[in-house]
């Protein structure tokens, strides 16, 4: 099947074209900073963005949350939300 938007430049507003599972760990980035972050079981996120290097936390994440968020490490201390994502 023909992709109709091969042609386009691929940017962060672009739609996501793969999905990664997220391992969350306190010691290791990410392999790859992705556009957005989806969350399958909601809970608390701990995660630090490209552009700090202070952990934020994000509580009550909902079931089936797609956060536009670029995410450079997912902290697993304080972590409880599962099923996770990173989209890019």
């Amino acid at each position: 099947m023909p992709d109709r938007f091969g042609q386009y430049a691929d940017t962060v507003t672009s739609p996501g074209t793969r999905a990664t599972p997220v391992v969350p760990n306190d010691a290791a980035d990410l392999p790859n900073i992705g556009k957005a972050l989806y969350v399958g079981t909601g809970g608390t996120i701990v995660m630090r963005g490209t552009g700090g290097t202070e952990a934020r936390t994000w509580k009550n994440v909902p079931d089936g949350a797609l956060i536009p968020f670029r995410a450079q490490r997912i902290l697993a201390t304080g972590t409880t939300a599962t099923d996770m994502l990173v989209i890019d």
